[in-house]
């Protein structure tokens, strides 16, 4: 079995012990093919505590990246007590022979989605963003092991490698589906033994592991296990590892403490460890399957003593006075008059400040929106005796999805040049250490450290996607030159704590798109105009002002070549055709308007219902000009306009990019027209048509520029050039319709209707005959 986040080390402990504390080195124990078959001296595979569970999702059709958008979410949650946690991933694609093996990039994060950059791009200013955890993986199945994990919610992400630039038409091209589902499997155990703070736990070790949790309450400020009486078959010695914490991705801080001396005391000490919580413990022993191993499992718990400020009348000076007002922690168990083995946990009575609790008030603006302040929106009063301390309720398991702003400003006269503000955000524990350090980090998390100086009196943090839990902001006052300096200062500080869905709601150059899985809702930038990144702050592909404005330029007034098409069905007394190349042309010119990212956009309806237009003209436009083409009838020339216009309209709001949606309609009418040239030609005994000139100069110009068009509009358009290709696809489109168009009746004169209504009379014509009927 994979073990996650264990590593050993030697060292020199108190009492001559010989002790190993360190954090976990390697993460997990990956397992990229078929899980191994169980050694048989695994204790997991005969141990009656532990019982199995397996979690499934509904499999989700992988794209090729993007942006997050593209890549797919899946949302599962860990029982407590779990031991074990693997990953079944399997990968499923189609057939056909366009399916080729493909990299599949599978992502897993705790506690909030992984924050991923396939395509290098750069993060906002004052972005803190940890390296992923991933794997690569073919078209085959794959598991991942993790031991101990940290029960919650757990994200598993997957996409295909980056996407081209080629925009390929939907239908045309062949394409692969690649199906992507993992599941989860979990052991856990049912007996866990509970650690309370001084009362010695008596264990015995033999072949399985003693699984231990102990109580966190919140206002811990330590916590101190130990071994003691350590035995292995009667004699001292005490070969055991003891695993605290639960494993978490992408970083692990399980702490290992290893114990090999057979003399003195083996001890863990764990500031700040998470508060409100369990917090597990395994004990294994490093003898033989067969040794017998005894101790006694200690812990003391250091309360931590809070002044919780009233702001209705609080002096400045108040944090200087008596905690005689503070709130205790760790209420005395019934029969405890003492202190036990190390010196016995803090309780309510005695003991200095340790903190000043702010209180912070959540106001929930809408999805992933959310705004903290404090009861009276004052600023927050930071003082070197104690850190300030503002916890923002973030466990609500729907704030993970949007990205936590920090922004901090102090007062300008009380920071002199040789002090400064210290400032770190943490998840499930403030850091309280700034007296010995400046790291931020806690027992099992490593905090975002902030300054605020004489030089700089602004600091900003941005974190992406946080962590599901309770985050605590603590700030004091530091004097690292001159120690008296700092015992009667005061800084104020200003806090805007928020939770948005997009930084600054992806820019000019972007739009803030809410994502779901399920229930799960986040958000996710999808940017235009060449900018890229997490919040479309990436200029290094970017368009510049006067090359968005020139792309649109292009892509509007190329649509004015349908002026030539409209003239010449008005000069050949084609009204119909002539009022549908207007309504393409007018359609067109706007909804590429409105298409534009950046400042040259301009939008007279609703994008969608532009789009829907543009598309039905361009399908009905080729449409009539092919029905044209074949010199059906008057009669049954509309009746098919009619038809075809009603078809092109169903089959766009089915699916308005499929290629046979517009292809099959427009193949039905050159069926026609062939048929209708072919019976001419069969009828007069010649080519029809029968001028070498109409040939030469109008059909044969016009096929060419349809072609080329086609050409170009399926297999020749990228997102580089679409300004340009897409452009030229207007005039050829126009420009054939142009062409293409049959010469007028032979009693039809020019820029005249065929059919006038004079005086309510309608005048039927016979060409046959040369006839005229009144009726």
């Amino acid at each position: 079995m994979g073990r996650a986040g264990t590593g050993t080390g030697t060292g020199t402990g108190t009492g001559g012990a010989a002790v190993a504390v360190a954090v976990a080195g390697p993460l997990l124990l990956l397992l990229l093919a078929r899980p191994p078959p169980a050694a048989a001296g695994d204790s997991r595979k005969s141990d009656v505590r532990l019982v199995s569970e397996h979690f499934s999702q509904s499999p989700q059709k992988l794209s090729f990246y993007s942006w997050y958008g593209s890549a797919r979410l899946f949302h599962f949650r860990v029982p407590p007590d779990t031991v074990l946690l693997r990953w079944l991933l399997q990968v499923s694609r189609d057939s056909g022979p366009a399916c080729a093996s493909v990299e599949i990039t599978v992502y897993f994060r705790y506690g909030a989605p992984p924050v991923i950059n396939p395509l290098g791009t750069s993060f906002p200013a004052n972005s803190s963003v940890q390296s992923p955890f991933f794997i690569k993986m073919l078209d085959s199945n794959a598991s991942l092991n993790i031991s101990h994990p940290a029960p919650g919610d757990w994200f598993v992400a997957a996409h295909l490698p980056p996407a081209s630039q080629k925009i390929e038409v939907k239908g045309f091209v062949p394409t692969c589906a690649y199906v992507f589902q993992p599941d989860m499997l979990v052991v856990r155990t049912v007996e866990v033994s509970i650690l309370e703070p001084d009362v010695p736990l008596p264990q015995t070790l033999l072949s399985h592991p003693s699984y231990l949790k102990i109580f966190i309450p919140e206002y811990t400020q330590e916590l101190r296990l130990e071994l003691q009486g350590c035995a292995a078959n009667g004699s001292l010695g005490c070969p055991v590892r003891l695993t605290v914490g639960a494993a978490t991705l992408p970083r692990n801080f399980q702490k290992v403490l290893t114990c090999v001396s057979p003399t003195g005391a083996c001890r863990l000490l764990l500031p700040s460890p998470p508060w409100d919580r369990w917090l597990q413990v395994t004990a294994k022993s490093l003898a033989g399957p067969r040794v017998l191993v005894a101790f006694q499992a200690v812990a003391a718990l250091t309360a931590c003593r809070p002044w919780t400020l009233n702001f209705q009348h609080l002096p400045q000076s108040s944090l200087n006075g008596s905690c005689n007002a503070s709130t205790g922690l760790l209420p005395p168990r019934p029969g405890d008059h003492g202190d036990h083995g190390l010196g016995g946990s803090s309780r309510r009575h005695g003991g200095p400040c340790c903190l000043a609790s702010y209180p912070v008030i959540r106001e929930d603006l809408d999805v992933v929106s959310v705004r903290f302040w404090t009861v009276d929106r004052v600023w927050v009063r930071v003082r070197p005796a104690t850190p300030s301390v503002m916890r923002l309720y973030m466990d609500t398991g729907m704030d993970s999805g949007g990205s936590l702003t920090v922004s901090l400003r102090a007062n300008k006269t009380g920071i002199t040049n040789s002090t400064l503000v210290a400032i770190c955000v943490n998840a499930a524990s403030p850091f309280l250490g700034f007296s010995t350090s400046l790291n931020c980090t806690t027992a099992f998390f490593q905090g975002f450290p902030l300054t605020l100086s004489a030089a700089s009196h602004k600091a900003d943090l941005i974190i992406p996607y946080p962590e599901t839990d309770n985050w605590y902001l603590s700030l004091q006052l530091v004097c690292p030159e001159n120690l008296e300096e700092c015992e009667q200062a005061l800084v104020l500080v200003e806090t805007t704590l928020t939770l948005v869905p997009c930084l600054n709601d992806c820019g000019p150059y972007g739009q803030c798109v809410l994502l779901r899985r399920h229930s799960y809702l986040y958000a996710g930038c999808s940017c235009k105009a060449g900018w890229r990144g997490w919040s479309c702050t990436d200029n290094s592909t970017a368009q510049t002002v006067a090359q968005q404005r020139v792309a649109a330029l292009l892509l509007t007034l190329s649509n004015l070549m349908f002026l030539a098409p409209i003239a010449v069905s008005v000069h050949r007394s084609l009204l119909v055709e002539a009022s549908v190349y207007a309504y393409t042309m007018f359609f067109s010119t706007f909804y590429h308007a409105c298409d534009q990212p950046g400042e040259a956009v301009l939008c007279i309806l609703g994008y969608d219902t532009l789009q829907y237009c543009d598309f039905l003209g361009s399908g009905v436009s080729i449409w009539v000009t092919i029905l044209c083409m074949a010199r059906l009838k008057a009669a049954q020339k509309h009746v098919l306009f009619l038809l075809g216009t009603l078809i092109f309209a169903m089959s766009l709001q089915l699916d308005r990019r499929g290629a046979w949606n517009m292809m099959g309609p427009c193949l039905f009418a050159f069926v026609v027209m062939v048929t209708m040239w072919v019976y001419r030609c069969g009828r007069r005994h010649h080519c029809y048509p029968t001028s070498w000139q109409r040939w030469a100069f109008y059909l044969l110009p016009g096929i060419s520029m349809a072609a080329l068009g086609i050409a170009i509009y399926t297999s020749m358009m990228t997102s580089d050039n679409y300004y340009y290709t897409h452009s030229l696809w207007h005039m050829l489109l126009a420009g054939s319709a142009a062409c293409l168009l049959p010469p007028r009746e032979e009693h039809t004169k020019p820029w005249a209707c065929s059919q006038k209504l004079t005086c309510h009379y309608q005048i039927c014509k016979n060409h046959r005959e040369d006839l005229y009927t009144v009726t």
